[in-house]
């Protein structure tokens, strides 16, 4: 994970910026530029070099025996993406890579391709190799991402300042303010029942919790559930205690469980409010969206 996360623009799907440099996922959709096709690339930073599937290599004017005496020469080569799309390239053997693995060692041509986001390939050496045993016809190694990028392989997903967030135990969806500001969720509730309730709040941590809570429409519903600890909340006003309880909580269609306190926020312009117990691992917060 990184330590240190600078401002993040969102470019692409997943491309953001750390730093001066662009965050990446471990996969992402790139293209070779002379091909002209589009490949779902993984992302390898334990590989020195880029490598592309290639077959049916033929040196121009015949192959040297030996691999390194070919190097100037033109090759041409197939290569096919994951759709079954194929294309005949040639290109010149800028040198020969030996690369160590599982199955032994080997030795590649090498030549220079255009790699990269669509539109904005750049130049890279690539080794060629039969990938059609393997998920990945397009590997990015470490010589397209050094000095440019850092990999994300959590794959967070970009969220901005106000979100609209489901909670499926509610039946609604909230008009969200994301507060990276706030350790915790917070949501709006009003008319709290404890079953067979005690005046200590800790007491009361394992029973049953019903209450309103309602939406920035008006729309409301009542929710019961168990409460799982209470939390000491410092703010501008003071301090004061308040139940948690947990709930299904997320972008419609990706929700999952995390931990809320509940507060009369109908004061509040927003009746739901995200922490970092939600983001954490999950998302980063670009707040020019």
């Amino acid at each position: 994970m990184l330590k240190k996360i600078g401002f993040c623009l969102l470019l692409a799907s997943t491309t953001c910026w750390a730093g001066d440099k662009a965050i990446i996922g471990s996969t992402e959709q790139m293209s070779v530029g002379q091909a002209g096709l589009s490949y779902e690339a993984r992302i390898d930073t334990g590989a020195v070099n880029t490598s592309l599937h290639a077959f049916d290599l033929e040196v121009e004017g015949g192959s040297e025996k030996k691999m390194k005496d070919n190097i100037g020469k033109n090759l041409s080569f197939t290569t096919e993406n994951e759709e079954g799309e194929q294309k005949r390239l040639t290109a010149k053997i800028v040198k020969t890579s030996t690369v160590s693995n599982s199955q032994g060692r080997e030795t590649r041509y090498m030549v220079d391709l255009d790699v990269g986001f669509q539109g904005k390939e750049r130049k890279v050496r690539v080794n060629l190799r039969d990938r059609s045993h393997m998920d990945y016809k397009l590997l990015i190694g470490r010589n397209w991402l050094k000095g440019r990028y850092v990999v994300d392989v959590s794959e967070k997903k970009v969220i901005g300042p106000v979100a609209p967030i489901s909670i499926l135990e509610s039946g609604l969806i909230f008009d969200t303010r994301i507060d990276t500001g706030a350790v915790e969720n917070s949501l709006h509730a009003v008319d709290l029942v404890v079953e067979n309730g005690e005046e200590d709040m800790e007491k009361n941590i394992g029973k049953r919790l019903s209450f309103t809570t309602e939406n920035e429409k008006g729309e409301s519903h009542r929710v019961t559930a168990m409460i799982v600890e209470t939390s000491l909340i410092r703010n501008a006003q003071g301090s004061e205690v308040r139940y948690m309880v947990e709930l299904t909580v997320g972008q419609p269609g990706q929700e999952y469980k995390v931990k809320v306190n509940l507060k009369d926020r109908s004061k509040m312009s927003y009746k739901f409010l995200i922490g970092r117990n939600w983001l954490q691992g999950h998302y980063m917060v670009d707040v020019s969206l």
